[in-house]
């Protein structure tokens, strides 16, 4: 899961400032979420799934479709 929020900002080029400013969460937070250091909580998931235009399950890894649901 941290491999793809980092890919996932990296893709729509936006920094961890960017992000962390969206999230209402100070840039170091944001960071730790990236690293694996501090688990992700599922409000923040939920934000960064619509951030992204992409489904929870895409970020947690239980798939590989980018596309959320319908």
């Amino acid at each position: 899961m941290y491999v793809r929020i980092w890919n996932l900002r990296e893709d729509h080029d936006l920094t961890q400032r960017e992000v962390s400013e969206f999230l209402f969460c100070d840039q170091s937070l944001y960071s730790k979420y990236e690293r694996g250091v501090r688990d992700v909580p599922v409000e923040i998931i939920i934000k960064l799934a619509k951030l992204y235009h992409t489904s929870t399950d895409y970020i947690l890894g239980l798939t590989d479709c980018k596309e959320p649901y319908q």
